[in-house]
């Protein structure tokens, strides 16, 4: 199994983003793709989760050691798989995630795609009081435009809900009040796109 691996961002994209590593170009999904940059000149570390099936070989990264434990957590209860716990934990609110789980918020899980009420309760069971080690870290952590008025940016950023499991029409209803929003970065984008989403 992988710890991490330190390489170059080399490709992102909505889902996932490509770390060259000692020539080995390594597709790894990630919550949150935009918080990397495509840069051949800067190494980064990306704490990665290698998922192993009859059908497939997934590697799954994180900014963070604490992102990839919270993600470990998540994928053993049972109803959450890798592309659920990857939306929840793109939401970046750590404190509020561990909140809702100690205080049995249903409501609050059941706001992420592919949470439903039966499936949060189950992380309340399974998780409610085992999340200290991650409390300590649960601090939330250009503007060229297209020819349809939208940004690069909020593009990038609409593609990556759509990645993480929101529908296509509930993404859309929210690109209006986001293009309000001059001159953000797609990172900024998408975090103020789950916060709409989550309300």
């Amino acid at each position: 199994m992988y710890e991490f691996m330190d390489g170059k961002v080399v490709e992102v994209t909505p889902a996932y983003i490509v770390l060259l590593v000692n020539g080995i170009g390594y597709l790894i999904y990630t919550a949150d793709p935009y918080r990397f940059e495509v840069d051949q000149d800067r190494t980064v570390r990306v704490y990665i989760y290698q998922a192993v099936s009859d059908s497939a070989m997934l590697l799954y990264g994180f900014y963070e050691s604490a992102d990839k434990k919270l993600f470990e957590k998540l994928i053993n209860v049972s109803g959450i798989g890798p592309k659920s716990a990857l939306a929840i934990l793109a939401g970046k609110d750590r404190g509020g995630l561990i909140s809702a789980i100690n205080n049995k918020d249903v409501k609050f899980l059941t706001r992420f795609p592919g949470v439903g009420k039966k499936t949060a309760q189950q992380i309340i069971l399974d998780l409610q009081g085992k999340m200290a080690d991650l409390i300590q870290n649960a601090a939330v952590e250009t503007e060229t435009q297209s020819d349809e008025g939208q940004s690069v940016e909020l593009k990038d950023a609409l593609s990556a809900l759509k990645a993480l499991g929101y529908p296509a029409k509930q993404v859309m209803a929210i690109a209006p009040e986001l293009a309000k929003k001059d001159g953000l970065t797609t990172d900024e984008y998408l975090s103020l796109g789950l916060k709409l989403l989550m309300h």
